[in-house]
């Protein structure tokens, strides 16, 4: 067989594979925009809580640890039992906060769009260096 095939079939199975699945990079000038969505509550560019917690160096915190920030109990204990944001983690929070937090006092409903989520993820991680 020519290398130049098995070259192009190797590629082909790495780009489709599962795990390269969520590693496209979002926009953070498109998350900016979309974090208006998240603004009313949360602030992601100082440690100043709001309504909701700063989400100022979210990724690679524990749920619930933010300091001065009165959680609730399931958000607590969602930390407690080992979640760490993460991209994983906050895209399925996203998706359905109440599902991912049994108890979570947060009220928004969720961003249904994945490209969306990823530019806001790419948006947050700006402020998590």
């Amino acid at each position: 067989m020519d290398y130049r095939v098995v070259l192009l079939i190797a590629t082909a199975i790495t780009a489709l594979s599962p795990g390269n699945a969520g590693a496209q990079e979002g926009d953070a000038t498109a998350g900016a925009a979309v974090f208006k969505k998240c603004v009313t509550c949360h602030v992601a560019d100082s440690d100043t809580n709001k309504v909701g917690p700063s989400l100022n160096k979210l990724f690679g915190r524990k749920a619930g640890t933010h300091p001065g920030f009165a959680y609730s109990t399931g958000m607590k204990a969602a930390g407690d039992g080992g979640l760490v944001w993460d991209e994983a983690t906050l895209r399925d929070y996203l998706h359905n906060p109440k599902a991912k937090v049994k108890g979570t006092k947060m009220a928004f409903v969720g961003v249904k769009d994945e490209q969306e989520i990823t530019n806001l993820i790419a948006y947050l991680k700006q402020y998590s260096q």
